[in-house]
């Protein structure tokens, strides 16, 4: 009827049906399914499917292994039109982004697939009769928890490292957009993964993270999401002894140097903030911007920013989506709302646009002061912030004022400033004179209140194991 999945749990390879709740289409406000709700039962056999999947997967061949992850690629890859449309219809990217984010999804797979391979332990010389060995071994069963924001790319993230180690996984994924879960699941099932090895469920978030993470059988924790819920969740995994990877909340700033050229630094940053309509945790949001170039700088934003075609994703000629839900609406008009009383100056957009659907413009705001509520908070949407900054060390200085370490991006042609930029902006990613901050070679994470831990590369792949250490005396 409306090219949307029916969703449903999986639970040691099989598909269960429950009572749920509506999802809403945030282009419209209608209602286009309906996602379970999982129950304390639904928890325990997921928990107890996966302690037994883990202990069927781990001895599995790591080259093995791999091959069913690719297929699993190849299936999404196939199905990326269908998993595209519904992954637009819940969360409002537009067809575009969201056709990228499911080959970004089977990227990532991919090469935690092929890295699996090489988790090399190493041979410690010693006396002839004797054997020093180092290896790393898989932590067993895994509960991820994943936003709403990248209905499928963030559970790839997981559940490529979990299982390319050898590991199990209960997967809770977002409510509000569902779908993106469940049709990576079901590839991983038509490519033949044994039952319980990936366990997907929703529900009631406080819930489901208290039953999970304080049970014996779950070995490591994963989140994506808020800094307020990861602090939560970080506490509850270590009053229970258990690792945890946190990919928290960012708010990036960009520099744009006195030898950039505001023009190019522009358009290739707006570029990179219509992602997801801005709800992403690396978005280039605040702009620290040399007063010599600051003017041109603004004035180019001004005239990207006012050709931007916000509308429904599917849609082909709509470069921004909605924003998810009407909580992020009211966001962003209380940000713009306040930055205007303390003397910021609309330069496009500022306001919710009339009709049904939470639909937000593209919106520049020029004379920022750090004092702002939106400088503090992350806007998560497509609000930019420029500020006027006196030199390199101004810049550098606001930047780092926030707790949040997630990302950082820098406009610049000299070396000089582009090293400094490296050692002294307080991000666990940076990019410079583009807006790609990761990619799936390279360990994505962040610093301070942005969380710990890495997703991607060979650093987010070992998270996923144990070190342990034999010593053998021979005999004989």
């Amino acid at each position: 009827m409306n090219n949307y999945p029916e969703i449903q749990f999986l639970i040691n390879g099989n598909w269960i049906h429950s009572a749920g709740k509506p999802i809403i289409n945030p282009a419209d406000e209608s209602v286009i399914g309906s996602v379970p709700m999982a129950t304390p039962l639904h928890l325990e056999l997921a928990l107890q499917a996966a302690d037994a999947g883990f202990h069927i997967w781990k001895n599995v061949a790591p080259a093995k292994r791999a091959e069913i992850m690719l297929r699993a690629c190849d299936l999404m890859r196939e199905r990326v039109k269908s998993i595209a449309t519904a992954i637009t219809l819940e969360q409002g990217k537009t067809l575009a982004q969201a056709r990228a984010e499911v080959l970004r999804g089977c990227d990532l797979i991919a090469w935690d697939a092929n890295e699996g391979r090489r988790l090399y332990g190493r041979l410690i010389p010693a006396e002839p009769e004797m054997r020093h060995t180092v290896f790393r071994e898989p932590v067993g069963v895994v509960a991820a928890f994943t936003p709403w924001n990248f209905p499928l790319s963030s559970p790839a993230r997981k559940v490529g490292g979990a299982l390319a180690a050898g590991c199990s996984i209960i997967l809770k994924a977002a409510e509000e957009t569902p779908a993106g879960a469940l049709m990576l699941a079901r590839a991983f099932t038509d490519a033949g993964l044994p039952p319980g090895v990936l366990n997907l469920v929703f529900g009631d978030p406080a819930q489901i993270s208290e039953i999970l993470i304080c049970h014996p059988l779950v070995r490591l924790v994963t989140f994506t999401g808020s800094t307020a819920v990861g602090k939560h969740l970080a506490a509850m995994a270590a009053r229970h002894m258990k690792p945890a990877i946190m990919e928290l909340g960012g708010h990036a700033p960009v520099i744009v140097c006195e030898d950039a050229n505001p023009e190019l630094a522009a358009t290739v940053s707006l570029q990179g903030k219509l992602n997801n309509g801005g709800q992403v945790c690396v978005a280039p949001t605040r702009f620290f911007v040399h007063r010599a170039v600051y003017d041109r700088f603004v004035a180019a934003c001004a005239a990207y920013g006012e050709k931007i075609r916000v509308g429904d994703g599917m849609r082909e000629d709509v470069q921004i989506g909605p924003v998810t839900n009407i909580r992020r609406v009211q966001a962003l008009d209380a940000m713009v709302d306040d930055a205007l009383l303390h003397g910021a100056r609309i330069v496009c957009g500022g306001k919710r646009l009339p009709g049904a659907g939470y639909h937000f413009p593209f919106t520049v705001l020029a004379d920022v002061p750090v004092t702002a509520l939106a400088m503090r908070e992350e806007p998560f949407g497509p609000l930019c912030l420029v500020t006027p900054v006196e030199d390199i060390h101004d810049a550098i200085r606001k930047a780092n004022d926030l707790p949040f370490g997630l990302a950082g991006y820098a406009f610049t042609e000299s070396a000089n400033h582009a090293h400094r930029l490296a050692c002294e902006l307080e991000v666990g990613n940076l990019a410079i004179n583009h807006m790609v901050s990761a990619v799936s070679e390279t360990p994505f994470g962040g610093v301070k209140d942005s969380g710990y831990g890495r997703e991607g590369g060979t650093e987010g792949l070992e998270h996923y194991t144990h070190v342990k250490s034999v010593s053998h005396k021979l005999l004989g």
